[in-house]
């Protein structure tokens, strides 16, 4: 394969322990690779990773041993079935960690995902996979994925991704889910700083929020460190306003300030949209570990960069790479086919010639080589 830096990707995955036994007629490196060009080049699926092998076969044959031709889907399921998610997770990791950097407080979004296909029966929720991902905004790319033991158990994830990521520096933002003591105390402890949502499951915490902005307001913030700022955005059609308050007094939540490590400030965002003359406005209110260096403008950056986790991330993998409807259930196929459409999502995001969506170029990955090595070298 052309390229030092195209080579590179895969061995990472070198050290990747075999889950079968000594006398497999597949290479482990080869089925890998097949695995993530295929993904890359469109497939949703084993059968698909096949039949791409099988139409490329020519090509691979070129840089890879392959002596027993292509694998079929079977072979392919079976493999990532049993592949180790961990050590898989991990090589993924060392390779994210020479392309991502945390330092200059980069906002990292930390998110989860349910991947619906992975479930045997439509009423039977249990066994459905569902996945904790840290998203670096600044260069739209996932860095890491937890699986979660189930629905609602996002949270021993989330703590299991803070005690495990690098991530001094940087700005840490989960939703409402997120909102607890521990996972603050776990980002500080990352050397990091957190920007938390406060939702109906820390009800006291909100409506002592609400009255401290109100009263706030009603006073104009009078002999209180704070700042505002304002966005105006508009698109098809739409127009969205956005306003922040910061209010660098956390003491004003009286004994509930306590609560809540390294707690510096509290921010409330308003969000106003117009669509065809109808208006309507939410209310946020968040916690943070940020000091009066960060001004208001950064802080409506921050909230709404969270939100590009739902644009950039969940909306890709549903529509360019059809999480949704893919039906992998068998093992860890589930999980590690989702880190395979990861790493794919990231190396397209990263090749920037290329002015068509993701989708096109996935599609353009599958028609051109040299187009797909490119993007491999991203």
């Amino acid at each position: 394969m052309d390229g030092q830096a195209t080579a590179e990707i895969l061995r990472v995955f070198e050290e990747l322990p075999d889950p079968r036994r000594a006398n497999a007629r597949h290479q482990l490196m080869d089925i890998l690779t097949i695995a993530l060009l295929a993904v890359i080049c469109g497939a949703n699926g084993w059968a698909a990773v096949a039949a791409y092998g099988r139409a490329k076969y020519a090509w691979l044959k070129t840089f890879l041993e392959l002596p027993s031709g292509i694998p079929t889907h079977d072979t392919f399921g079976r493999v990532f079935a049993r592949l180790d998610p961990e050590t898989f997770e991990k090589a993924f990791r060392r390779w994210m960690g020479k392309l991502v950097d945390l330092s200059g407080g980069k906002l990292v979004a930390i998110d989860g995902k349910s991947l619906k296909g992975s479930i045997q029966n439509s009423w039977d929720q249990i066994g459905m996979a569902h996945i904790v991902s840290a998203f670096v905004q600044a260069n739209h790319m996932v860095f890491a994925q937890e699986k979660a033991d189930g629905k609602g158990q996002e949270l021993s994830a989330i703590e299991k991704l803070l005690k495990s990521l690098f991530l001094k520096g940087a700005v840490v933002t989960i939703d409402a889910l997120g909102c607890q003591k521990s996972i603050a105390r776990a980002i500080l402890q990352a050397e990091a700083n957190y920007c938390l949502q406060v939702k109906d499951n820390q009800p006291t915490l909100r409506a002592k929020l609400q009255t401290v902005f109100a009263e706030a307001q009603l006073e104009h913030f009078a002999g209180m460190v704070s700042d505002t700022a304002q966005s105006l955005g508009k698109d098809h059609g739409r127009i969205e306003t956005r306003r922040v308050w910061v209010l660098w007094h956390p003491e004003h939540l009286g004994a509930l300030a306590q609560d809540w490590p390294g707690l510096k400030c509290l921010v409330m965002v308003e969000r106003t949209r117009e669509v065809h003359g109808k208006k309507s406005t939410e209310v946020h209110y968040y916690i943070s570990s940020l000091d009066a260096r960060r001004s208001a403008a950064q802080f409506l950056a921050y909230t709404r960069g969270h939100w590009s986790v739902e644009n950039n991330l969940h909306w890709q993998l549903d529509v360019s790479f059809d999480e949704d409807r893919r039906r992998i259930r068998a093992g860890h196929g589930a999980e590690n086919f989702g880190r395979l459409c990861r790493i794919a999502l990231n190396q397209l995001q990263q090749e920037t010639t290329h002015k068509n969506g993701i989708a096109i170029r996935r599609h353009t990955c599958g028609w051109d080589n040299d187009y797909l090595l490119k993007v491999l070298a991203a």
